[in-house]
Parts: C-alpha cells; structure tokens; sequence
C-alpha cells in the first residue's frame, strides 16, 4: 500500500474506529455460535477460527468485492456498484448476516447524512436512505470517498474493523483477557495482509468468477446462532 499523508491516515484511523456509530459491536457474525457448540474454546482456537474466514469467504470473496465496489463508487459507476451491491446482498447466506449488512449501512447513511458533503454526494446518501436498502459496503464506500480515501485504504479500514470486532467478540465470549486480545492481533495480522494484498491484484478484482466464499462452517454457525436460547450478539 502507498504511503498515506497525514490526513488520509487520520480519515483511515476515522472510518476503522469502533466509535464509529454503525452497531458493529452487536454482532459476532457466527462466532458466538461456535463458541456456544464448543467449536471455539481457547486462545488458539479463535486464532484459527479467524485465520480460516480470512483465508476462505473474507480473502475469496468480500475482500475483492468490496474493492471493486469501492472503486466502482470512487468512479461514479452507479450501474457497477449496484450490480456489485446486489451480488453482496446475495451472498448473505443467513437472515442474521443479510440483517447485519443492511442495518449497519443505513447507520453507516444516516451518520454521512449529518455530515457536510459535496452536493453530489450528499444527493447519492440521500437518494440511498430513501431507498430503504443499502448494505455495510456500498455504504463504506460512499463513506471513503467523503473522507478522501483511496479504495485500497478503505478496503484496509474495512478488514481491519472486521479483524477487531471478531477479536472482541472472542475476548467477550470465550472469554479471554486484553493480552490474549493483543496476541491475536499480532498473530492475525500476516494473514489480513495477505488477504489486502490479494484483493488489490487486479487479475483478482476484475475477474468476478474467481471470487467464492464457500465456508459451510461459516453458515452453519451463523444459522445456528438464529435459534440460540442465551446470546449476547445479534448475529
């Protein structure tokens, strides 16, 4: 990745915070479940619970994704970032997962709406409320394009928002300690560069059909998690 100028790191550090007010931290996107059926237990666990998704459905499927729509919103490429949006809609495999996109892109909408934005894209933001359906990515890169990101900086604000949020999740439910917390990070981080790295390839982004986010374990855990008796998260 290029370097970022002062003001780009501070609007990447902006859109990967978790005081960002989309609901992130409501959903634990099926880990909660694992954790319930005893398919994650310990430290080592989680790490290889993450470093599966990073390597299956997130570096197959939603990292190249999201950066092709991030660069289709980045062109003003309205066609291709409503062909890329309703593909994305298409493969959230449970209710939960489809619930989760669509509300955190309408907060994600309604937090860009109460910003002052160019006039072009404050009528898009709105034009999308409106609507009533806009999922996490489409919003994120209407969201990079006001805060002057490149579509790879937003992609790397969007892994690692995902990367944290799972990491908490795990510290909450498993449960285990801030240090633990720290070392998945630094054991995680290799394979999320990996994932940045392979989404930008452009025989990778421009080429749709290479893209699958086939992890069974994924879907069924995030199922499961819909009939769930005791739960802290929504998905």
């Amino acid at each position: 990745m290029t370097s970022l100028d002062p003001a780009a790191l501070l609007s990447l550090m902006r859109l990967s915070s978790p005081a960002l007010p989309i609901g992130g931290f409501s959903y634990s996107q099926g880990l909660e479940s694992a954790i319930d059926a005893a398919w994650v237990r310990t430290e080592a666990d989680v790490r290889d619970w993450i470093t599966s998704l990073l390597h299956a459905n997130i570096g197959r499927f939603d990292a190249p994704l999201c950066m092709a729509l991030f660069r289709a919103v980045a062109a003003n490429d309205h066609e291709q970032a409503a062909r890329l949006h309703e593909r994305w809609l298409a493969s959230r495999e449970t209710a939960e997962l489809r619930a989760e996109t669509l509300q955190m892109g309408q907060s994600l909408l309604q937090m860009l709406a109460g910003l002052e934005l160019e006039p072009a894209l404050a009528a898009r933001v709105d034009s999308l409320r409106s609507a009533g359906e806009c999922a996490l990515p489409l919003a994120w890169g209407l969201a990079a394009r006001a805060f002057g990101l490149e579509p790879l900086a937003a992609l790397a604000a969007w892994c690692w928002a995902w990367l944290e949020n799972q990491v908490m999740a795990a510290i909450k439910t498993v449960p285990l300690g801030q240090q633990a917390g720290q070392r998945l990070f630094s054991a995680l981080r290799p394979a999320l560069a990996s994932v940045l790295e392979h989404a930008a390839d452009p025989t990778v982004v421009d080429l749709p059909t290479r893209w699958s986010n086939f992890a069974p374990g994924f879907a069924i855990a995030s199922a499961r998690h819909e009939t769930q008796y005791s739960r802290l998260f929504r998905s």
